[in-house]
C-alpha cells in the first residue's frame, strides 16, 4: 500500500499521541487521580495505529480492556478520554464507563469491553448489520492473544465466514495474556494459523512496523469492504507495563523489557526512518512531540476542571427505554 509523506508524518504523530496520553494515564493513576483499573498498551502503538490508518470514519471498531490506544486511533480526542476516565460528565461516556469501557458510535467506536473476547461477538452482529443494509462497511475486532483461546472468538470466526461478514480480526499479540505466555498457551504455533481452519485468510506481521501493519490491514479490509469476508492478522508487539498497574510481573524479566525497548520499540524505529528518508529531521520530530505533550497537557487540565455527574442522574442512558 502506498504511503505518502504526510501519511506517515500522521502515524508517527498518533503513535506519539498515544504513547503519552497513556504514560500521563499512568502518572495520573499512581496519584489515585483514577479510580478503578487501568490497562496500558504502551510498546504497541504500531499495531494500533497501523491497523486503525485504512479504516474509514464510517467503519466500526471493537475494543478490549486494554483500549485507550483503538479509540484514540480511531479519531477520539484526548480531553474527553482524559475526563471520561476520571469520571467526569464530559467525558466520552459522562463518566459512567470509565478506562474499559469507552465509546462513540459517532466515530464507528462501538465501545470498549473489560470481559476478554467480548467484542467479538458484538463485532460478528455488527458484521450482519453490515451486511444486511447493504454499505460497504468493514468492522475490527481487536483481541489479544489470551482472547484467541475463548470460546466467543470460534464462534465469531465461524460465523463470520459461513456468512461472509466484513470482518476483519486483529489480534496483538503481545506475548503475555495477563501472566501466562503466549509460546505456552496458543495451540497451532500462532493465532492467525487458526484462519486455515475456517477457509480464510491469516496474516502475521512484525507488530512494531506501523507500514508493515498497515500493508497487511489494507488487504484484509479491501477483502472485507469487496464482499469476500474475513481474515485474521496476528500482530506480533509488546507492551512495556504490566498486565494492569500495580502488576508485580513475576513472570518475565526487567531484562527482556528493556531490551525489546531499545531493539525494536515502534516509535524509535519509525523515527529512524522518516529521518533516513528525509521526510523529517530530529529538530522537525522534537518539535511535533512537544506539541503534542502540550496537547496532553490541556487536556488533562480540561478534564480535571469538568464537573463529576449529578448523583441523580446515575441511573440515565443505561437502558434503552427506561
Amino acid at each position: 500500500m502506498k504511503t505518502s509523506t504526510n501519511e506517515k508524518k500522521a502515524l508517527l504523530r498518533k503513535m506519539v499521541e498515544i504513547r503519552l496520553f497513556e504514560e500521563k494515564i499512568g502518572l495520573l493513576f499512581h496519584q489515585q487521580l483514577i479510580p478503578g483499573f487501568v490497562h496500558l498498551s504502551i510498546g504497541q502503538e504500531a499495531s494500533t495505529v497501523g491497523s486503525c490508518s485504512v479504516l474509514r470514519p464510517d467503519d466500526y471498531i471493537i475494543s478490549t480492556h486494554r483500549g485507550h490506544a483503538h479509540i484514540l486511533a480511531k479519531g477520539a480526542e484526548p480531553k474527553y478520554m482524559f475526563a471520561e476516565c476520571f469520571g467526569k460528565v464530559t467525558g466520552y461516556c459522562k463518566g459512567k464507563g470509565g478506562s474499559m469501557h469507552i465509546a462513540d458510535f459517532s466515530k464507528g467506536i462501538l465501545g470498549a469491553n473489560g470481559v476478554v473476547g467480548g467484542g467479538f461477538p458484538i463485532m460478528t452482529g455488527a458484521g450482519f448489520s453490515i451486511k444486511l443494509r447493504g454499505t460497504d462497511q468493514v468492522g475490527m475486532v481487536f483481541f489479544g492473544d489470551g482472547a484467541s483461546n475463548r470460546g466467543t472468538f470460534h464462534e465469531a470466526v465461524n460465523m463470520a465466514a459461513v456468512f461472509k461478514l466484513p470482518i476483519v480480526f486483529v489480534c496483538e499479540n503481545n506475548r503475555y495474556a495477563s501472566t501466562s505466555p503466549a509460546e505456552k498457551m496458543v495451540a497451532g504455533g500462532s493465532v492467525a494459523n487458526r484462519a486455515h481452519a475456517y477457509g480464510i485468510p491469516g496474516a502475521i506481521n512484525d507488530g512494531s512496523n506501523v507500514l508493515a501493519v498497515r500493508d497487511s490491514v489494507a488487504e484484509a479490509v479491501d477483502r472485507a469492504r469487496k464482499g469476500y469476508g474475513p481474515s485474521i492478522v496476528e500482530n506480533e508487539t509488546y507492551r512495556y507495563k504490566g498486565h494492569f498497574e500495580g502488576d508485580r510481573q513475576r513472570y518475565r524479566t526487567p531484562d527482556e523489557i528493556q531490551q525489546y525497548r531499545l531493539t525494536r520499540d515502534p516509535i524509535d524505529r519509525f523515527e529512524t526512518l522518516l529521518i533516513d528518508e528525509g521526510i523529517a529531521t530530529q529538530k522537525e520530530i522534537d518539535a511535533m512531540k512537544a506539541a503534542v505533550a502540550a496537547e496532553i497537557e490541556d487536556a488533562v487540565k480540561f478534564a480535571m476542571d469538568s464537573p463529576l455527574p449529578d448523583p441523580h442522574e446515575a441511573m440515565q442512558d443505561l437502558f434503552v427505554n427506561p
